[in-house]
């Protein structure tokens, strides 16, 4: 048996082989609370909005970035230098400023 998702997209699940149904889309924050820092990295550093998807027979969950994104992930500005790179990025790959010293 076979789900499909509110973009047409085919969804079965790995574990049991059962329809999959898309439960919501939500925004995950994407930093972490530093010693520091406390909460600043993390309201810094966006959120991240993905489909999640519920097997009804094992209760697996599966998440999937939302929307047309091709693969490509969120950005984030340096606050040092203002260029743009990969939100995953511990320190600025342009000028190394560490988001987490």
């Amino acid at each position: 048996m076979r789900g499909y998702d509110c973009m047409g997209r085919d969804m079965e699940c790995l574990r049991c082989g059962e329809a999959m149904r898309h439960i919501k889309t939500e925004k995950i924050q994407l930093g972490q609370t530093g010693w520091i820092l406390g909460d600043i990295p993390n309201l810094l550093a966006g959120a991240m909005e993905v489909d999640i998807y519920s097997c009804p027979k094992c209760g697996k969950l599966e998440f999937f970035l939302a929307g047309d994104t091709e693969g490509e992930l969120p950005q984030k500005q340096c606050p040092k230098c203002g260029k743009m790179h990969d939100f995953d990025y511990p320190k600025c790959p342009f000028c190394k400023y560490s988001y987490y010293a």
